[in-house]
């Protein structure tokens, strides 16, 4: 499969960059600026993108461009500061002659505007985000553009397959910004547009059908998207060779233990080992109210609880069809590169076992071989491969939630009480998003219930000493940055009118503005 190398230079938009280009049809990865190039060539990418990032080219250590790169016959594309970095190394010159430009700027496309550009206005707005300038491109290029303040913005060496441009292309301030990444890719590297979610799935159940061959597997089934996904892909390459476990901690909101038993069964037809741990968990909670120690209860029952079951799931079927040696996990591409361990969509294998949705590690000494079908995807892609598997909407759709649950927006301690009402609230603010069409605008919506504060309230003509709901709306795209989401006035009158006049011990609704940073998506 034709893959493109995004080579981070320190960028903020790296991963951005990757998501663009798979985007355009084309599988990407994402590898350190560290890389040699004998190990960049031995990869025998399709071509190879020099990201942006937030060094000078001219600081002591600031990362350079090996010029043998250029010489290997890879088409390469270079943004920003990966722009200015290709410049030098092929003999142009980059200036820091206080020359900068950051944020909107207007691009002028020069009279030869090459084939990035070509069909483009010729003045359009881009976004800028540098200091330093390159004055003079190297030999062999054409300038295709510039800007009011900087005379080489973008320069192309078709025959050679090279270009770059000054600006950030991947963002959406560039408004044809991915027509450009598309016509580098396409047109000038000539990558065919073979990426799709057919071959995802394709290949990927390939794959773990050759990892697992005639072995059982097992999959810690949390009802979140990954998971889901995860396991139906699994399921598709081995069929009843999988088997599910679902841990009901107790901490769930409305309705989520049966859309696991009924809707996820019913689309895959996967086995399913359900244990209801609600008691033992509720138990262990029982007077803790400090938020990180919660976590660690949490996880530390969950590693308990699973181990058990699985134990209980090996003893059943390891006598009629082999031993079960194989864990299925839903880690993502993001995870994969912020453990350093990035890799193709064929391989499985890793050395870190992810925790289950931020409640701690399993044992360090587990015997499974890992199946990780979606460290090749980011959030999206999992989304559109779930569909095409064919699970429900409200599994595809659902929004991230965190594996402690609602054990950590109780503020204060869990009780089956305290987890009641926040269910009837958290319900209510969902049923009137969905209902006001608003589930893709925002990430997510945690609900939270102030179990340690109460507040003078008027309901029913007597004054009531209830408990304050927090509804906290943010939009993200990686949840390391946040802001909150400006939800429709009427929206946020029907879901405080209908919590204050449903959820009897409630009487205020409040709104969380804070964005990420200074303030934290999850109150605990």
């Amino acid at each position: 499969m034709p893959t493109v190398l995004v080579v981070d230079y320190g960028a903020q938009y790296a991963q951005l960059i990757a998501r663009r280009v798979r985007e355009a049809d084309v599988y990407s990865e994402i590898v350190p600026a560290s890389m040699p190039v004998s190990e960049i060539v031995a990869k025998r990418p399709a071509a190879v993108i020099l990201s942006g990032g937030p060094a000078s080219v001219y600081a002591p250590e600031a990362p350079a461009v090996d010029g043998a790169l250029f010489e290997a016959g890879i088409p390469v594309l270079g943004l920003c500061y990966g722009f200015q970095a290709m410049a030098r190394a092929l003999g142009g010159e980059v200036a820091h002659d206080g020359t900068r430009e950051y944020g909107r700027t207007e691009l002028c496309l020069t009279d030869t505007v090459g084939t990035l550009h070509d069909g483009l206005p010729g003045r359009h707005p881009v976004w800028m985000s540098h200091g330093d300038s390159v004055v003079a491109a190297p030999a062999g290029f054409t300038v295709t553009a510039s800007s009011d303040r900087v005379a080489v913005a973008a320069f192309e060496d078709t025959q050679r397959r090279l270009a770059g441009v000054q600006y950030h292309p991947e963002v959406g301030h560039s408004p044809h910004g991915q027509e450009v990444l598309r016509r580098f890719l396409h047109d000038i590297a000539g990558i065919a547009p073979n990426w799709t979610t057919a071959s995802i799935i394709d290949d990927t159940v390939t794959a773990v059908r050759e990892q697992i061959g005639d072995g059982r597997a097992i999959c810690g089934l949390s009802g979140g998207v990954d998971s889901a996904v995860a396991a139906a892909l699994v399921q598709r390459a081995i069929g009843d060779r999988l088997t599910c476990v679902f841990v009901d901690l107790g901490l769930l909101r409305s309705g989520e233990r049966e859309q696991v038993e009924k809707d996820f069964v019913a689309a895959t037809g996967a086995n399913l080992h359900v244990v209801d741990a609600r008691e033992r968990f509720l138990g262990a909670l029982a007077g803790v109210t400090d938020p990180e120690e919660k976590r660690k209860i949490i996880g530390r029952e969950f590693i308990r609880v699973f181990e058990a079951a699985t134990a209980e799931v090996v003893a059943a079927e390891s006598a009629p069809g082999g031993t079960v040696g194989f864990l299925v996990q839903g880690t993502l591409y993001p995870d994969v590169v912020e453990s350093g361990g990035a890799s193709g969509p064929g391989n499985t294998a890793t050395a870190t076992i992810k925790s289950h949705h931020n409640v701690g590690g399993l044992p360090d000494d587990i015997e499974f071989a890992l199946v990780e079908p979606l460290r090749a995807l980011f959030k999206d892609e999992v989304r559109t491969v779930g569909a095409e598997l064919g699970l429900p909407e409200v599994i595809v759709s659902r929004q991230p939630f965190p594996g402690p649950g609602l054990g950590i927006r109780i503020i204060g301690e869990v009780t089956e009480e305290r987890l009641e009402t926040l269910r009837a609230a958290d319900a209510i603010a969902r049923e009137e998003l969905t209902a006001a069409g608003l589930d893709a605008e925002i990430w997510q919506c945690p609900v939270v219930l102030l179990a340690e504060v109460r507040s003078v309230g008027v309901q029913g003509d007597g004054r009531t000493y209830g408990h304050p709901i927090v509804l906290r709306p943010v939009s993200s795209e990686d949840a390391m940055t946040a802001d909150w989401t400006r939800l429709p006035y009427d929206v946020l009158e029907r879901i405080s009118t209908r919590i204050t006049n449903e959820v009897s011990e409630v009487n205020r609704v409040v709104l969380d503005v804070t964005s990420k940073p200074p303030g934290t998506i999850e109150w605990e």
